[in-house]
């Protein structure tokens, strides 16, 4: 089956989904083109994939690797990600209680050299450096931490630097050979927290990120209850009331609460972003079945996006559309019917299933699904990259349909922001084409520019990164179209308008002014 096929089999079940007949489609596609006519409008579609550090699962490769070998390998991902069009990187930095990045407060990964707490050599930052790279394609990054886990079992030894050795008193080990930090202790939200504002202060991130791990899944401690019997004595001793479940889960809900305010008082723009377990509780709703997050992990997530304690939400929906006990739509749904403070909702999927069409298949048409079902804020995560590099196939479906078009990431309006203005356009024809330039007042607001292009009658756009201040159009261009009997067709169209736009770095628009190109 080819990528074409693949992609009209999705679009068909996204319309289905979303209830339309094929009359409504005809009449739904004619209102568009008649409310459309006169401005250009961009598509809008959070697209990120997860890069995992942790066992040097996606970056870097291995961990003797040079600093030229690591960037280049850097430079090669997101150069792959920016050609299918995707427009966010979700970066793992802190795997184990240790940090990608320079930090006084956790010792460099052992990921990264092979030795916790040995710098890179020669030395640079790499969470500079992604974040540098990311942005120079026009690209977020955000900061991807794990919050509890103290040592992974790929981490190597337990060093003098880990919080192992350095904070005891923090840390408890699990049957399964990792430590983990003590949720249930002031100090260890205290120590967690200090980790995310130091890196909100001191780097220019786009969102901080947590995943799906609070307390361990019980496999890790032998299906075990998680050994806190002193800080629940010391609770019990204190005059606590909770059950032990309660108190759990309220020690998990008062520190996720705490680095969503923190996060905004210390710099307001930056999004705080969530993916939790893809199940908050079986039966939820009645037909899921699956492992119990808030029983087992003590996370009651669904608190968490009641409340609005994100600025986006990642759900780890990593079922197939198919399977029944934990279908993809059906779960999309009840997370979205949660969603009370209209948080961006931006959900996980799965796409290792291999290099197949199947595998094509059930990505992409997981991508209509949530297009059809969040349509005001539509965006997706892909757990991992790993599958986008390796999987060509997967690759090539994924950039040749659904992201065809470039994004931009859809605006946060409960953000605060200035209107960014419209820049200053000169056109000039020369040699048959339209030669556009622009300034801006405040150019260092500006994160991307849209070029919008009038061609016999439809607009077309282009999103330019922000080091770009001129575009050259043809003033007649061949476009291919497709005839009434489905035959495609080419015809020579003429450049009749164009505008162009800035876009800040919270993804608002400037106004669009459209001008007409004399002939």
């Amino acid at each position: 089956m080819n990528n074409k096929n693949i992609y009209s089999i999705a679009v068909v079940l996204s319309l289905l989904i979303s209830g339309c007949t094929s009359r409504e489609i005809i009449r739904q596609q004619t209102t568009e083109q008649i409310s459309h006519s006169n401005l250009p409008k961009v598509e809008r579609e959070f697209r990120a994939a997860w890069i995992a550090t942790v066992a040097n699962i996606n970056w870097p490769s291995k961990r003797d690797l040079t600093t030229e070998e690591q960037k280049k390998e850097a430079v090669s991902i997101l150069d792959k990600m920016k050609a299918a069009n995707f427009n966010a990187v979700i970066f793992q930095v802190r795997p184990q209680c240790d940090a990608l990045y320079k930090s006084e407060i956790e010792p460099w990964s052992y990921y990264l050299t092979g030795k916790q707490g040995k710098a890179p050599a020669p030395f640079y930052d790499p969470l500079e450096f992604w974040i540098e790279e990311s942005h120079k394609r026009g690209m977020e990054l955000h900061v991807w931490l794990n919050p509890y886990r103290a040592h992974h079992t790929s981490g190597g030894e337990v060093s003098e630097y880990s919080v192992v050795k350095k904070r005891p008193e923090l840390v408890v080990k699990l049957k399964n050979g990792y430590y983990w930090l003590d949720p249930s202790k002031k100090e260890t939200q205290d120590y967690s927290l200090s980790v995310v504002l130091d890196i909100a202060k001191r780097y220019d991130v786009d969102g901080i990120h947590f995943d799906d791990y609070f307390y361990p899944y019980p496999s890790y401690n032998n299906n075990e209850d998680f050994p806190d019997d002193e800080s629940w004595k010391s609770y019990l001793e204190n005059g606590g009331k909770l059950n032990r479940g309660d108190w759990r889960r309220e020690s998990v809900n008062t520190f996720i609460r705490n680095v969503y305010n923190s996060i905004k008082s210390v710099k307001p723009n930056v999004k705080f972003g969530l993916s939790p377990f893809g199940i908050w509780r079986p039966r939820n709703p009645e037909s899921i079945e699956g492992f119990d997050q808030y029983d087992q992990l003590y996370a009651d997530a669904k608190l968490w996006i009641n409340e609005g304690w994100v600025d986006y939400w990642t759900p780890q929906l990593y079922w197939k559309i198919s399977t029944y006990p934990q279908s993809f739509p059906v779960l999309l749904n009840w997370w979205k019917e949660q969603n009370l403070k209209n948080k961006h909702y931006w959900p996980g999927i799965s796409t290792d299933r291999g290099n197949n069409t199947a595998n094509s298949l059930e990505v992409i048409n997981q991508i209509m699904t949530v297009r059809g079902m969040l349509p005001k804020s539509p965006g997706n995560v892909f757990w991992s990259v790993g599958p986008l590099l390796k999987y060509k196939e997967l690759a090539d479906t994924i950039a040749k349909g659904p992201y065809k078009k470039q994004a931009l990431i859809p605006a946060t309006p409960w953000f605060k922001s200035e209107p960014i203005s419209a820049p200053t356009v000169i056109v000039k024809k020369e040699n048959g084409k339209a030669k556009i330039t622009w300034t801006h007042e405040k150019r260092e607001s500006v994160f991307n520019w849209v070029v919008y292009k009038k061609y016999g009658g439809r607009w077309s756009y282009q999103i330019l990164t922000k080091d770009k201040t001129s575009y050259e159009a043809p003033l007649d261009a061949e476009h291919k179209f497709f005839s009434d009997s489905g035959n495609e067709q080419v015809r020579k169209l003429e450049l009749t308008d164009f505008a162009v736009t800035a876009v800040d770095r919270i993804s608002n628009e400037s106004e669009i002014i459209p001008r007409k190109i004399d002939r």
